[in-house]
């Protein structure tokens, strides 16, 4: 294409919500542009989340007549934090054509302009760190620590762990159903429930890679912190025996201490937010692209 067909595209290109009737080839193209070890159907899954809530949109997207140039997911939920409901929007996956990236900033100021929300980015990398910054977006305290899975003997322990869907079901109480419940389906969340004595802990995890090797679990989710801490090692436990993952990445601020016979990262990987009304510690990683999109 030349350079003047191009500039004529330039002219018809629109900046639009992305609708129900638009998933198919938003899909597509994150599959085709971004990600192609997700299949379109999982894309399309995952774009569409497994909670319940009205969503505005989708996120919003460039098209060119029929052609989709570029995206910009977003995940919408309505949580109670300390008795007041908020609003959130967790910016996703972000991908434009090489040849359009000079319109890339028109979704996200698309995404911006939606007043009255609480904005995640839970996935920021390269110069989108910089750019949330110059846009008030506030870095998390990601400390993370790498613990392996080293296998435990079962006799060992007064700790069981269990994954099966239906006993999950009937161990969760109050919130901690809810949350389950909400995110049963979600492709990329994993769950499980840590039975000690007469308590529980409901965890959730996703897989996640580190150079490019599928071998580890990140925690998105404890419920439970002191009884986590108590029974962490028949945990990693069994997402080795169960899950076939290595090691375990787990934050500080998720697990609520820092784990015993751990390495820290160097280098983890960067989270931030934007609210007018929260702060840091009222921030989580549930109802975002973190339990939706299986990297």
């Amino acid at each position: 294409m030349s350079h003047s067909d191009l500039k004529r595209l330039d002219w018809s290109i629109e900046t639009c919500p992305i609708t129900f009737a638009d998933v198919a080839r938003v899909a597509q193209f994150l599959h085709d542009e971004l990600n192609s070890r997700i299949t379109p159907e999982t894309w399309a899954a995952a774009i569409q989340p497994s909670w319940q809530v009205a969503s505005p949109n989708h996120g919003f997207m460039l098209v060119c007549g029929d052609r989709v140039l570029g995206v910009y997911l977003a995940f919408y939920s309505q949580r109670l934090v300390e008795g007041r409901l908020e609003r959130f929007c967790n910016l996703a996956a972000w991908c434009v054509t090489k040849e359009y990236r000079s319109h890339g900033l028109k979704l996200l100021r698309a995404v911006l302009a939606q007043d009255g929300y609480t904005f995640t980015d839970l996935s920021p990398s390269g110069n989108v760190v910089s750019l949330n910054a110059r846009l008030n977006f506030q870095h998390l305290d990601t400390a993370t620590m790498l613990v392996p899975n080293w296998p435990w003997p079962r006799w060992a322990t007064r700790t069981r762990v269990i994954s099966d869907p239906t006993s999950i079901e009937c161990r969760l109480r109050g919130r901690d159903l809810e949350i389950y419940r909400d995110h049963a389906h979600a492709a990329a969340a994993h769950h499980l429930v840590v039975l000690r004595d007469n308590e529980y802990c409901y965890v959730i995890f996703r897989r996640d890679r580190r150079k490019s090797l599928p071998l580890f679990a990140s925690i998105l989710h404890v419920g439970n912190p002191e009884l986590f801490q108590k029974a962490a090692r028949p945990v990693y436990s069994y997402l080795l025996t169960r899950f076939g993952v290595v090691a375990t990445l787990v934050e500080e601020r998720v697990a609520g201490w820092c784990p015993r016979f751990s390495v820290a990262l160097r280098s983890p990987r960067p989270k931030m937010f934007r609210s007018s009304r929260l702060q840091a510690s009222q921030i989580d990683y549930l109802y975002s692209e973190l339990t939706c999109v299986p990297w």
